[in-house]
């Protein structure tokens, strides 16, 4: 397993190691020791499953802080484009995204931390995403942010039909969140990071 930062700051992408012969593969996808080791931190409350058609896009999604929500994103069918956006009000990277290709043949997965906002779009039928998230659900602490923004400019591919849920539909883009008092800051965050 090998761990390096994305340009999001707080959040990390994990490239796996798969081991296999005739009988199939195996493949290690999460560790919290390599997480603490870039001091990172997942202390689980809910693990996620989905099974989406090429097209479905899901996010920009985030939590309030406190408690936030980090993820911990794993693609094991299909292959997605994973970006992580940073939500956080005065940050110095408020507004950067970054977007990783999480794919079956090639595992890895992507960590983000509280605060920052999340979206995959899934590049092929059948595509199967687990995340480990750090807080439950819980609705009246979860927010979105429209995914195709243009002031975001996120690189999702042109060459897909996208298909976004009505809440996602519906979502403001991140100007309006903020305007709005939705977003998290950079403040709550550390303050949250600095807790555990």
């Amino acid at each position: 397993m090998e761990i390096r930062a994305l340009a999001v700051p707080d959040s990390y992408v994990v490239d796996l190691q798969p081991h296999g012969d005739g009988r199939g593969r195996f493949v290690e996808w999460f560790r919290a020791d390599v997480l603490a080791g870039v001091g990172a931190r997942l202390p689980l409350a809910q693990a996620n499953h989905s099974v989406s058609a090429r097209g479905a896009l899901r996010g920009l999604h985030f939590a309030s802080v406190p408690p936030g929500q980090a993820k911990y994103v794993y693609c094991p069918a299909g292959r997605v484009l994973d970006v992580v956006v940073d939500v956080r009000v005065g940050s110095p990277t408020f507004g950067a995204h970054d977007a990783v290709e999480l794919d079956a043949d090639r595992p890895r997965a992507v960590y983000l931390a509280e605060g920052l906002a999340h979206a995959f779009l899934a590049l092929a039928d059948g595509t199967s995403v687990t995340y480990l998230v750090s807080s439950p659900y819980a609705p009246e602490r979860e927010f979105t942010v429209h995914p195709l923004d243009p002031e975001l400019g996120l690189p999702w591919p042109a060459d897909v039909d996208v298909r976004l849920s009505d809440r996602d539909a519906a979502a403001p883009t991140l100007a309006q969140a903020r305007e709005q008092g939705l977003l998290p800051t950079m403040e709550q965050c550390s303050a949250r990071y600095a807790r555990d």
